[in-house]
């Protein structure tokens, strides 16, 4: 079998495959379908400061090869997920990482600074997509100068190692990979979702409660492939690929990009051992063309 194991950062992962943030719930809910010990590591829902109802239903709508999702960033708050999740996390083997949002850079970092104090959680994704409520509700990974400030409070506060999701809703998306590294970035991850819309014509209205939503799946595969391999020229952190993965086949693609890890996220709503069988599917690939070592093809296109 080749060898599979990474390294982001201080990090150490056991592959490259991990989970995205949103469509795992917080890994628990996968534990009768695979085993989470086989992963790189699982990234939990979107954290924030305080509890978050979330937008109005409906907030999910089926599109060609993808979906559409308004879902909000529910979730209880860092504080429940410290008393009530992380106890139910801390003894698998496989590497938790908390997804952490906000609405101001204080927010991001008081958050990030309360899952610091978790022993058996390595590190953050920020999620820098969120509306900045100074800035009437621009997201922060839009500009450099937003994503920069974001990422340079929660460094401050938080010493383990930080992955920044960075957003495609943007013009040059190594810009804004450059203002974060040098802010102190150990890893971006990208792509987030793709703003979207559905309608539908018999209601002359959009599917979604809030009008759009997030694009994932395989339709978003080929901008999330040229934006990875942008940013791995970009920049010196390793990068994380995301965006329409569905089998080994997709994720090996990302890698010859230059990703050294992968997340898997809206497969997991088609079939939740989609992991173990991407897992499986790169050793595979690798043992059939001689591939020794995972690193020999990281960025080779």
């Amino acid at each position: 079998m080749a060898q599979l194991a990474i390294n982001i950062g201080n990090l150490s992962l056991r592959n490259p495959v991990m989970t995205a943030s949103g469509t795992f719930g917080y890994g628990l809910e996968f534990t009768d379908f695979i085993d989470l010990n086989r992963l790189g590591a699982y990234i939990v829902k979107g954290t924030t400061l305080l509890p978050r109802q979330g937008n109005d239903y409906p907030r999910m709508a089926e599109t060609a090869s993808g979906m559409l999702n308004c879902v909000g960033l529910q979730n209880k708050g860092v504080d429940y997920f410290c008393k009530e999740i992380y106890p139910q996390l801390k003894d698998f083997k496989s590497h938790a990482i908390v997804n952490v949002s906000g609405s101001t850079p204080e927010d991001y970092a008081e958050c990030a600074a309360r899952v610091a104090e978790l022993e058996k959680i390595p590190a953050i994704e920020l999620n820098i997509s969120c509306p900045n409520v100074h800035d009437g509700g621009m997201a922060f990974g839009v500009s450099c100068a937003g994503a920069a400030s974001v990422v340079k409070a929660v460094r401050a506060a938080y010493p383990k190692t930080l992955i920044v999701k960075l957003s495609p809703n943007v013009t040059d998306i190594s810009e804004i990979a450059r203002a974060v590294e040098a802010e102190g970035a150990d890893s971006v991850s990208l792509i987030n979702t793709l703003m979207g819309m559905s309608v539908d014509i018999e209601r002359r209205k959009s599917n979604l409660s809030i009008g759009t939503g997030g694009l994932s799946g395989p339709c978003v595969k080929p901008i999330a492939l040229r934006m990875v391999h942008q940013v791995a020229k970009a920049v010196k952190i390793p990068v994380i690929g995301l965006g329409g993965i569905m089998n080994a086949e997709d994720a090996i693609e990302f890698i010859m990009c230059g990703a050294t890890a992968i997340q898997v996220g809206t497969a997991n709503f088609i079939d939740p051992a989609v992991t173990m069988k991407i897992i499986d599917g790169m050793n595979d690939w690798c043992d059939q063309h001689g591939v020794k070592n995972i690193y020999e093809i990281i960025g080779v296109i």
